[in-house]
């Protein structure tokens, strides 16, 4: 029998690669839906309908307190106004490496969340009354950004209440998390696509998990990663190496292997020839 490919819960592992898959344009991709799959691998009995339906309610909200063709500075106003004032969206700066934090149920729920996931609650609002909003990458902050009709960039900060940044404050933020050892770039303020969007918050899920050692929950994370790049030499290398470390050896020799195809000339192939050496003799051992 083939050793099992994936640790991800099969049914939200399909769900998430099915709305992940390469066939659909980026744009086209559901945040929310993509996100609440992730979720389900924590939370297996999560209804993901009942979260849109918050989220559709949110924006009735929004909408109701716009004028007929609102420009976008009512629209941002009004989306303050319901998130952070009524509904109370905060930032959770007392445990901000809660995994909850990443989960998007547990966001709408608790109204706690990092960056990344105040802004999906915030663009998928948004984008439910018509304004377009984009994710910005920076590093370590991930903020949201409009496009107003001259071409002029509008910079939103979801984890500071939808606070407009500018350049200056972009820098302050940047400080705050580097001790003023990163000098902002304008790449740090360009949009990031939906699925480079949901592979930061995957990466940052991993990479909380990996602190803790919990190397299975990683692994569930890796999974996802892949289903999203396939085809990423560096992931598919750490999934064989969590893979390793659980003791999936028969996974990890396949992954192993797959890297070497992908990158016969990589700086490390030599080490990892010799891991999958000493992976076969493992197995050859047991027959």
């Amino acid at each position: 029998m083939s050793p099992q490919r994936n640790n991800a819960p099969a049914a939200a592992l399909a769900d998430f690669s099915v709305l992940v898959n390469r066939s659909i344009e980026d744009e086209r991709i559901d945040l929310a839906r993509a996100a609440l799959a992730i979720a389900r691998t924590e939370y297996p009995q999560l209804d993901p309908d009942s979260y849109l339906a918050r989220l559709q309610g949110l924006a009735q909200r929004v909408r109701a307190r716009l004028t007929r063709n609102p420009a976008p500075p009512e629209t941002i106003a009004a989306l303050n106004t319901v998130l952070f004032e009524e509904e109370r969206f905060r930032g959770n700066v007392a445990d901000y490496y809660d995994p909850r934090n990443s989960f998007l149920n547990e966001v709408l729920d608790r109204k706690l969340g990092i960056p990344i996931t105040l802004a999906l609650v915030y663009e998928e609002v948004a984008r439910r009354i018509g304004l377009p909003l984009f994710g910005v990458g920076m590093p370590g902050h991930f903020l949201l950004k409009h496009y107003d009709v001259d071409g002029s960039q509008v910079i939103l900060d979801p984890f500071h209440s939808g606070a407009l940044l500018t350049l200056q404050e972009c820098q302050q933020r940047l400080d705050q998390i580097y001790s003023g050892q990163m000098q902002l770039q304008s790449e740090f303020l360009s949009s990031v696509s939906r699925r480079r969007w949901l592979t930061r918050l995957l990466n940052n899920l991993k990479t909380i998990y990996l602190s803790g050692r919990n190397f299975r929950k990683a692994l569930v994370m890796a999974d996802l990663i892949l289903a999203i790049y396939p085809r990423s030499p560096e992931d598919v290398k750490q999934r064989a190496a969590l893979r390793y470390n659980l003791g999936q050896i028969r996974n990890a020799l396949l992954d192993f292997e797959d890297y070497l195809k992908m990158l016969p000339e990589a700086s490390d192939a030599d080490d990892i020839r010799a891991v999958i050496l000493s992976i076969r003799r493992n197995l050859a051992s047991r027959n």
